[in-house]
């Protein structure tokens, strides 16, 4: 289970529950204990010439057969299209009984009791599944129901459970039958038309995919509502429509299927050639369609043939295919094709069992565990349609972060062109007069003595420091190197090293450095040392008491990589965004200038610079440069 994505167990654990909603427990607990079922029921065929009158189930010639299994309809013969049942009703001991059969099969139904005809149905329409309500009186216990049903195709009688009970009860009992086909359909409908509405908003790859999907859940809602009983018991003068929608639906969904794994699954050519046939296909079964209504339905036996038989085998390939490709897939590690096969296999087998027995049967089977097969491949291509967006939103994320990074990048830019112009000007012009007066103070020194000397010698060094200040300004406005060479890092930073280490001393810290000696770049050594010096410094100036900073470097990926830690205050967040931002420095002497030189350095040699930091802990930073070949 460790290799099986999260989505597949949380599907199957959706699954598993929907369907234990239909366990025969749980259907018991919602069952009042007064409700009895009758356990069997007497049933002739009926004869040509017969019309369903009352007289008919006199005739003591003719032979009745005694029916105790509920389960399956008995085998009707080919020439025969009625049938006569007898049921005798057990006592009733409420006050307003009555009796329930959940499947009575035909499309003329007539109930009759004490010689009367008290309930009759007639649907001019191909469903003949009927679950028919009928209200009693107590004092109807122990009587006789008679009834004729009549069809035009090969099913007729009883299949399903007779039961008598309180008519409230029954009656809760019928609705709650079939009303969770509508929640479910209505619920894909639903989400098919947010799908499509989301679509237009779209680019135009991913809206073939959303309107395909959207166009998959909305045909496999229209199916499940309107194959429902509940709209034919209840709603029942809009039947025709109902199955014309059925058939709608189902042209939409093969061709729509077909691409949708064309598209996202598996692009081979046999599942293209067929969505072709398909489509092609369902636009003749839809023209039948119009033609047959047009006809007045005569033509009705020929449309079935086109839209049931061999409509329903193209599905069978179809399913069939999907399965293949959709494995062949997954077997290569794809995710989602892992996800969609499993939904679609959970679907795909149960369509395609209970169509083969639908038709081993000849269509004595009503087909119920499609619709959870349906549910399960919905859950699935929502999953992945999930999973995409998860991962949309992701890259949308990252690219606004480098966005954001780029937007920030070009201002540093901009702002250093503007102070490397300022810097270059005042640096050039400040010089030469520097330089001036320098010379004059060092003639008066020479010949000055006593207090005066002391001074000009205090003038001298602070002139000094206007220039080394000076220098970084020319330093950070033309980084260009006259002489550049290949560099042993390990020479440069023990040479660093020399220098520094002095410094750190006096702060009570130590430098360690571990360097391979094979590992070179290619730069000037003087602005090399110069970049490094400052970091070193700055570390040294963070250390306490017992310091200690860390050098070391190593090669990744063609890269030499430099690390400098030190176990100093540290840094917060705010302060280390700044790092290298003109003239800010956290020292209260500082001036800023020397982590702009490094970043400037570091940049011209075609490096990269990064800090971590935590107040408190220290600070690291990681230097990166092309090695040199």
């Amino acid at each position: 289970m460790r290799h099986v994505p999260k989505a597949v167990a949380a599907l199957l654990a959706v699954i598993v529950m929907l369907l234990s909603l239909g366990h025969p427990a749980y259907a018991a607990k919602t069952t009042p204990e007064r409700e009895y079922k009758i356990p069997s029921w007497d049933m002739r065929w009926g004869v040509e010439g017969e019309d369903g009158s009352l007289d008919e189930v006199r005739d003591p010639g003719k032979t009745w057969m005694h029916i105790q299994d509920d389960s399956q309809l008995p085998t009707q013969p080919g020439n025969i299209g009625s049938a006569w049942i007898r049921i005798r009703l057990p006592s009733l001991y409420d006050e307003t009984p009555a009796v329930l059969f959940e499947n009575i099969y035909g499309r003329h139904i007539t109930l009759y009791k004490d010689g009367i005809n008290f309930y009759e149905s007639y649907r001019g329409y191909n469903y003949e599944n009927n679950r028919i309500l009928i209200p009693l009186k107590p004092e109807d216990s122990g009587k006789t129901l008679y009834i004729w049903t009549e069809s035009s195709r090969n099913r007729l009688g009883i299949i399903g459970n007779v039961i008598t009970g309180d008519y409230r009860d029954l009656l809760g009992n019928l609705v709650r039958m079939d009303v969770l086909d509508i929640v479910l359909g209505s619920t894909f409908i639903f989400i098919a038309l947010v799908l499509l509405i989301c679509s237009f908003f779209l680019f135009r790859p991913s809206m073939a995919m959303w309107l395909s999907l959207s166009a998959i859940v909305l045909s496999i809602g229209l199916m499940i509502v309107t194959y429902s009983p509940f709209l034919y018991t209840f709603y029942r003068s809009f039947g025709k429509l109902y199955l014309q929608l059925f058939d709608v639906g189902m042209f939409i969904l093969l061709p729509s299927l077909a691409y949708f794994f064309e598209q996202n699954i598996s692009s081979i050519l046999l599942i293209r050639q067929f969505r072709k046939v398909l489509t092609a296909y369902s636009l003749f079964c839809f023209t039948m369609m119009i033609v047959n209504l047009g006809a007045q339905e005569r033509l009705n036996d020929v449309y079935y043939f086109f839209s049931v038989t061999v409509l329903y085998v193209l599905l069978v390939a179809l399913l069939v295919l999907l399965v293949f490709a959709s494995v062949r897939r997954a077997l290569k590690g794809d995710h989602e094709a892992i996800i969609l096969s499993t939904g679609f296999a959970f679907f795909a087998v149960i369509s395609i069992s209970e169509l083969t027995w639908f038709f081993i049967r000849e269509g004595h089977y009503n087909l119920f565990l499609w619709k959870w097969g349906v549910f399960g491949f919905v859950l699935a291509l929502i999953a992945i349609l999930g999973r995409r967006l998860a991962e949309k939103h992701k890259q949308v994320v990252r690219y606004s972060r480098e966005l954001e990074m780029f937007n920030n990048e070009l201002q540093r830019s901009e702002k250093m062109e503007i102070i490397s112009d300022l810097a270059a000007s005042v640096a050039h012009e400040v010089r030469n007069p520097l330089q001036v007066t320098r010379g004059f103070l060092q003639l008066m020194s020479k010949q000055e003595d006593g207090k005066n000397k002391d001074y000009l010698y205090i003038a001298l060094e602070e002139l000094d420091r206007a220039s080394a200040i000076i220098t970084d300004f020319l330093t950070f406005a033309k980084p260009e190197f006259e002489q550049t060479k290949t560099l042993t890092i390990l020479d440069e930073f023990k040479h660093i090293e020399g220098i520094i280490s002095p410094m750190a001393n006096l702060q009570g810290g130590k430098i360690s450095l571990d360097i391979p000696q094979e590992i070179k770049v290619r730069g000037n050594s003087s602005k090399f040392k110069q970049a490094f010096i400052n970091i070193i410094k700055n570390s040294i100036e963070a250390l306490r008491d017992q310091g200690h900073i860390q050098i070391w470097a190593y090669v990744d990926n063609g890269e030499a990589v430099i690390h400098i830690r030190d176990n100093g205050e540290g840094m917060d967040a705010q302060t280390l965004s700044r790092l290298g931002e003109p003239y800010f420095s956290n020292k209260t002497k500082g001036t800023g200038l020397g982590m702009m030189v490094t970043f400037r350095i570091i940049e011209t040699m075609n490096g990269k610079i990064s800090f971590t930091s935590a107040k408190g802990v220290g600070t690291e930073a990681t230097i990166r440069f092309p090695v040199a070949g």
